[in-house]
């Protein structure tokens, strides 16, 4: 059965307790500067008010110092923030690569009290001088849920400020990850705030321990469905998740910028830490020596659900191409797609490159007029459809045009990078706000792919399965692998109780049930993980040997991706 909460045990030695009085009770009485660090979605009002009670309640005097009060205005936090070359781009920005000490003109003084403690907290505790050092946090979901909202002050130095998505993906995001990977070596403490009357507490040490041990063994990250104008159904009805949102369109099984692992031995007794921070203690055990050298501490292959079964088609768009990432953007490396249909129907569309006769200035004054004067177009007549039949896996690199239509589950399996979807056409349909949703076309036919046309798409980019090796009651097969993507997507079939073996051999491996009941993962090491169907699990390189056995009775797929 697909687990919505994975949960791993902390290393024997790592510290986790919940609540306030014990959180509290692992500060000292000082004197004493502690610096509790972390993004603007915590909750720090709280947070100081809390600890501030528990700790005067045992005597030790608290002086509280709040960063957020000594921000730079926000003029000038926006002009080092911000690139004048993205002013007029309503759509993006390039990454920020800023260190957080932009936020402020004068860093406060932080000297030590002569007795009790100084709390500083807030983003860019950690420029302070300090005695001891935690990271408050809560995941991405927060935040991108707090913009939404309209929340003032949900934005990266902008307290009071109406936020913006722009500005928290793009801006934000990145300087937040490079300082807190930054401090990871040497944190004292990770403090999970998602529970504000319940806060989950794990020693620096004893997190770090943990992540070690997690990078030898197989492990699955926290899933996540959000809802969009074109959602479905398919995750509520089958997997039990949100079942009183509006829909499950997105599916979070492992994008690794937002990834959460969860840690403790209970849902009483458990902290969600980021699945990044793995990368960033132990890249070549989670990704590999090659792939380390190549990517950095990038983890560059993530898996996703498009849930439209129920709900409406994904807009037509397509994704930079490398340079254009890379020099407007700011990504090392591009976002190279592909979509599994776990669930689809030859009555059902995938819509996927040029038709032959396409004519892109016919294609690019439609997309205008639809965006001008609300005239609706028929995609077909410039883009190819094919049958969504389950099971067929669709290779879409940067620059071509795709789209899954309606009564869809489409895993999607493809380069990390998720954020610049460059819609052609969306159907005339409303966003959230009921204002039309953003059509950047003009970066999409900056990048789009016009080469490969019609017969050529069909012979590249919907390959058929090729068998690669095979034994007793399995095979494993290549169904996706082109020259220009980094990556590969095979897939193990199995009967009843086979058992597959195979070696990550210094890469990474990504593993998803796509039919079947699931498989049971042993490897070399003794690890032992369960995996059910439309589950997704990582197998760091440094697991090396490890088999696949079927498990509940009849066959079972499991699609598996790794980099080249």
């Amino acid at each position: 059965m697909y687990r919505l909460d994975p949960r791993y045990a902390p290393a024997p030695q790592a510290v986790l307790h919940t609540g306030w009085q014990a959180v509290a009770s692992q500060l000292p009485d000082g004197p004493a500067v502690v610096a509790i660090e972390g993004p603007p979605s915590v909750d720090w009002s709280l947070l100081g008010h809390r600890l501030e009670r528990e700790l005067t309640g045992r005597g030790t005097p608290v002086t509280l110092l709040d960063m957020r009060s000594h921000y730079a205005r926000p003029a000038h936090v926006r002009s080092r923030t911000e690139r004048p070359a993205d002013a007029d781009d309503p759509y993006f920005r390039r990454l920020a690569d800023n260190p957080l000490d932009d936020l402020f003109e004068i860093l406060p003084v932080s000297a030590p009290p002569k007795e009790g403690l100084l709390l500083v907290y807030g983003p860019g505790a950690a420029l302070v001088d300090h005695d001891l050092l935690w990271y408050a946090d809560v995941p991405k979901r927060y935040a991108e849920a707090a913009v939404g909202a309209g929340e003032p002050g949900a934005n990266l130095g902008l307290p009071g400020e109406k936020p913006d998505f722009r500005r928290l993906f793009y801006i934000d995001w990145p300087m937040l990850d490079q300082h807190r990977d930054s401090l990871v070596h040497r944190l004292d403490a990770w403090l999970d705030m998602q529970s504000p009357d319940h806060p989950a507490w794990i020693d620096g040490a004893g997190l770090r321990a943990t992540y070690a041990a997690l990078a030898r063994k197989p492990v699955r990250t926290r899933p996540y469905f959000n809802s969009t104008p074109w959602g479905g159904h398919w995750a509520q009805r089958e997997l039990g998740f949100n079942p009183d949102a509006r829909n499950t369109a997105l599916g979070y099984e492992l994008i690794a910028p937002e990834a959460g692992i969860l840690i403790g031995t209970g849902p009483q007794a458990q902290a969600e830490v980021p699945f990044q921070l793995m990368c960033v203690l132990e890249p070549d055990n989670v990704l590999g020596a090659q792939v380390h050298a190549r990517f950095g501490t990038s983890f560059p292959i993530r898996f996703d659900y498009l849930d439209t079964v129920g709900g409406g088609s994904l807009s037509v768009h397509c994704h930079p191409k490398e340079s254009y990432m890379r020099e407007r953007f700011g990504w090392d490396y591009t976002q190279h797609e592909t979509y599994y249909l776990t669930r689809g129907s030859t009555d059902t569309k995938v819509f996927l490159g040029l038709r032959e006769d396409a004519d892109v200035d016919a294609f690019r004054k439609e997309v205008e007029r639809a965006v001008t004067d609300g005239v609706p177009m028929d995609p077909e007549d410039h883009v190819l459809a094919f049958p969504a039949e389950q099971g067929q896996l669709f290779m879409i690199p940067a620059g071509t045009p795709h789209a899954s239509g309606a009564g869809n589950l489409v895993l999607e399996i493809s380069a990390t990078p998720y954020l610049y979807s460059l819609r052609f056409y969306d159907w005339l349909r409303p966003g959230a706000d009921g204002n039309p949703r953003p059509l950047p076309y003009e970066h999409g036919f900056a990048n789009l792919e016009t080469g490969r046309r019609g017969d050529a798409v069909a012979r590249d980019l919907v390959q058929e399965p090729r068998t690669l090796r095979e034994g007793t009651g399995w095979r494993e097969e290549v169904i996706g692998g082109l020259a220009e993507m980094f990556y590969e997507v095979r897939r193990f079939v199995l009967d009843d109780e086979a058992e597959a073996a195979d070696d990550t051999q210094g890469r990474f491996h990504i593993l998803n049930v796509v039919d079947g009941e699931g498989v049971t993962v042993h490897t070399a090491a003794g690890d032992r993980h369960e995996l059910a169907y439309a589950e997704t699990l990582t197998v760091p390189a440094a697991v090396g040997p490890y088999t696949l056995r079927a498990t509940g009775g009849g066959p079972v797929r499991v699609v598996k991706a790794s980099v080249r």
